[in-house]
């Protein structure tokens, strides 16, 4: 009986063993398979080592600011190390997800054990024991589908914690928790935790105050329940469990959890929007510059193109793959000239003046029009054509059109109201318009353009083309291509200092007259140019520098007259402005039509002593890692001599000086330094101009309406020293009130061995063969 007994015990204890060695060897076959991707996806080493995650790529000011980022609609995120993200945020993720976090290698059995005896037992609701590690396997790793089937459940489970524990050989905790927080989803295209940190509190990862710390590590367990933009009262009771787990853990001090738990949730939300923040227009021509294809039907463009690094940089960049770059997606860091403060200031400066005087003024002549905003030399059929071409150039149009809507349904729309949110300069209004009267409500607005360029380099340091992007999304830096009026005279009278004339050199103000073979009609045509408004010089010797300062055509056309318009086309192609200008008389008092960037760019000659530097945008591309890839240098080209550009300096600086054109600038604004300038005004006053120089900056301005229907009746208030100078203005009070900046308030640097006496009342005085108008029977 006692041998039964023994032989059955026996047997039991095999069984028993047998059972559990076939169940270890299982159990290890199953981890196997899993380790080896055999039952369902698992990532490679490689995979592991350098997860995925898709990174939005930066826009850094020349200061260290950054200005944008450029990302896809689902994924805004730029990543940081564990070193830029506060410990508060470390403590209170750890506290309220994973107490045990610095105790596991990726599993936390005592953690799994807990839930089990809670929820199986003890019937108590608890969370799924995942750990951190689990978490960012999710989230790197994706589950492939979701199922509650016993099996399924448990070879997914199983996968998550071998994705875990290979998780935790690859990583530190420090990179763990980092790649967690960079991984994880904030909701309000708070992808990340530096983007989240921007978007609900205005500030780094690095420096978040404890309970916004706590806010943040709140939002882990369920973004949507407790976002605390929408549910403010659970997310606040959120924060509270979170700071009270902090406190159990002795992370914080009880008095001060007492205090943080007492606290609003005090969010500075920043709503993430490529049309919001600093320098969009910049941010968005950048965009386009980066992505631009190669022109394939212009060979000038082309040439153009291949020549010029920045355009079409992702063309022509590849990673080490051969793939080209993302910009998307893979987190490049692109720095760009400008300055935050000199951008901030000349957003400031454009705002300010359109807002608050220049909107003004052309809203009081709006009430003696009898189809306000277009000037009453236009008749109804002329208006009429100029709101259909504004209706077939908008994006609803565009839109209308590739739904396949036929011409005469969208002319309906058109004249349907429709509910819409509008501009104006008390803020946005929602009303009901029809897209006809919106079309002309929005022609009422002036629009203006600033760019500021370092003349030394060719740095761009503040860009705004409009008044408003949300708006009004045409760039009048770039895009835009307007009348110039009297700021072509200075590339006029650089021809004639080039040939050795002084500023002090006296010529008289009487017509001048260009007889030349129209294109059109193939006759002989006379062409004479305006007087000015300096009826006391009119038929009077006047120095260059006076009629430069006057802004005089008469002295123009002289100038002009001693050359020809190809030698001045000639001239401006040197100094960087690549539109096309017709070589015509009439470009002597500014026929040509040029976008501000070319305007800028080519004065910025003649205050770096006649070498032309192009305008550029970027300094440098690095890609996610911190890695160099591309160092972008200006194009530059001798286009004058260093003497011109001085006496030009000189001509120009009559412009504010006495009784020049631009003199407001010392009445009004009070500057007491060295500036040279030049107004601009164009036909009918539709466009209004200043390029204002100082020797580390040169900066010009245009205001003027959509196009040249919307304009002012006088030139009191049409002119380019009403409607642009003060942009220039404002922006320069900012600019050197600002001590950080170091803009030289000087005088320009006199080339060496540059002997010519600029006093012209010396000068002149001093001339025993003092010219007079009948010296110039012959030439006139």
């Amino acid at each position: 009986m006692a041998k039964k007994t023994n032989h059955a015990y026996r047997k039991y204890v095999l069984s028993f063993w047998g059972l559990y060695a076939g169940g270890l060897t299982l159990v290890i076959l199953l981890f196997f398979f899993i380790s080896k991707g055999k039952l369902g996806f698992m990532p490679s080493f490689s995979d592991l080592e350098n997860p995925e995650i898709n990174q939005a790529s930066q826009i850094i000011s020349n200061d260290g600011v950054v200005l944008g980022q450029y990302f896809d609609q689902d994924d805004n995120r730029v990543n940081v190390t564990h070193a830029e993200i506060s410990p508060h945020l470390i403590d209170a993720l750890v506290a309220i997800e994973d107490q045990r976090y610095y105790k596991h290698s990726g599993i936390d059995f005592q953690g799994l054990a807990r839930v089990m005896v809670k929820s199986l037992l003890l019937g108590q609701e608890t969370g799924g024991g995942s750990t951190l590690t689990q978490q960012l396997g999710k989230q790197l790793f994706p589950r492939e589908n979701y199922s509650r089937k016993p099996i399924k459940f448990a070879i997914r489970k199983f996968r998550e914690w071998v994705i875990a524990v290979k998780l935790e050989k690859s990583f530190s905790k420090e990179e763990i928790v980092a790649l967690y927080l960079n991984k994880f989803d904030f909701l309000n295209n708070g992808d990340g935790i530096l983007t989240a940190s921007r978007v609900y509190f205005n500030t780094s990862p690095k420096d978040l105050k404890m309970e916004e710390a706590a806010m943040l590590a709140a939002m882990a367990k369920n973004p949507s329940a407790y976002n605390p933009k929408r549910f403010e009262e659970r997310a606040m009771n959120r924060r509270n469990l979170v700071i009270g787990k902090m406190k159990e853990l002795e992370y914080i001090e009880p008095s001060l959890a007492d205090s943080l738990v007492l606290l609003d949730i005090d969010l500075d939300f920043q709503k993430v929007d490529h049309k919001l923040g600093l320098a969009t227009y910049y941010r968005e021509r950048l965009r386009k510059i980066l992505q631009e294809p190669r022109p394939m039907n212009n060979p000038e463009e082309a040439s153009e193109w291949d020549s010029n690094p920045i355009r079409g940089w992702l063309h022509k960049n590849f990673k080490k793959d051969g793939q080209k770059y993302d910009l998307y997606k893979d987190g490049l860091k692109i720095y760009s000239t400008l300055d935050s403060r000199m951008q901030r200031y000349a957003e400031e400066a454009v705002v300010e003046h359109m807002r608050d005087s220049l909107q003004y003024q052309i809203d009081y002549e709006y009430r003696r029009l009898r189809n306000p905003p277009f000037d009453n030399s236009f008749s109804n059929a002329e208006i009429e054509n100029f709101v259909r071409l504004a209706r077939l150039y908008s994006e609803r149009y565009r839109v209308h059109k590739l739904q396949n809507l036929s011409n005469d349904s969208i002319r309906k729309l058109f004249d349907t109201p429709f509910e819409m949110k509008i501009f104006s300069w008390a803020g946005d209004i929602d009303t009901v318009m029809t897209p006809n009267d919106s079309i002309k409500y929005y022609k009422r607005f002036l629009r203006a353009a600033l760019m500021s360029v370092d003349p030394h380099n060719g740095q761009i340091r503040a860009y705004v083309g409009g008044i408003d992007y949300t708006h009004f999304q045409y760039d009048q830096v770039m895009q835009g291509r307007r009348q110039v009026g009297s700021i072509f005279k200075p590339f006029v009278y650089t021809l004639v200092m080039q040939n050795g004339y002084s500023p002090c050199y006296e010529v008289p103000n009487v017509p001048v007259q260009f007889k030349y073979v129209s294109a059109t009609t193939g006759r002989d045509t006379i062409y004479e140019p305006k007087f000015s408004h300096n009826e006391k010089y009119d038929g009077k010797m006047v120095t260059l520098k006076k009629g430069l300062a006057k802004s005089m055509n008469q002295i123009s056309a002289w100038a002009i007259k001693r050359s020809n318009p190809q030698a001045v086309i000639d001239l401006v192609r040197k100094m960087g402005i690549k539109s096309h200008i017709e070589p015509v008389w009439p470009i002597c008092v500014g026929s040509a039509e040029l976008p501000v960037y070319e305007v800028v760019g080519a004065f910025t000659t003649f205050a770096n002593k006649g070498i032309w530097v192009e305008p550029v945008m970027v300094n440098r591309i690095e890609d996610k890692d911190g890695n160099l890839i591309s160092t972008l240098q200006p194009r530059e080209e001798e286009a004058i001599s260093e003497f011109a550009a001085y006496k030009m300096l000189n001509l120009m600086e009559g412009v504010t000086q006495g009784d020049g054109t631009g003199i407001r600038l010392r009445f009004r604004y009070n500057f007491k330094n060295p500036i040279a300038g030049k107004t601009g005004t164009t036909n009918n006053n539709a466009d209004g101009w200043f390029v204002g120089i100082v020797p580390d900056l040169v900066t010009g301005a245009w205001a003027g309406g959509e196009d040249m229907s919307v304009r002012f009746r006088n030139d009191n208030r049409g002119q380019g020293a009403n409607m642009a100078l003060p942009m220039w203005a404002l922006y320069m009070q900012k600019i050197y009130a600002d001590s950080t900046l170091s803009i030289s308030q000087g005088e320009f640097e006199r080339p060496l061995n540059f002997n010519l006496d600029l006093n012209c009342d010396r000068v002149n005085k001093k001339t025993i063969d003092h010219r007079n108008i009948d010296d110039f029977d012959e030439e006139f």
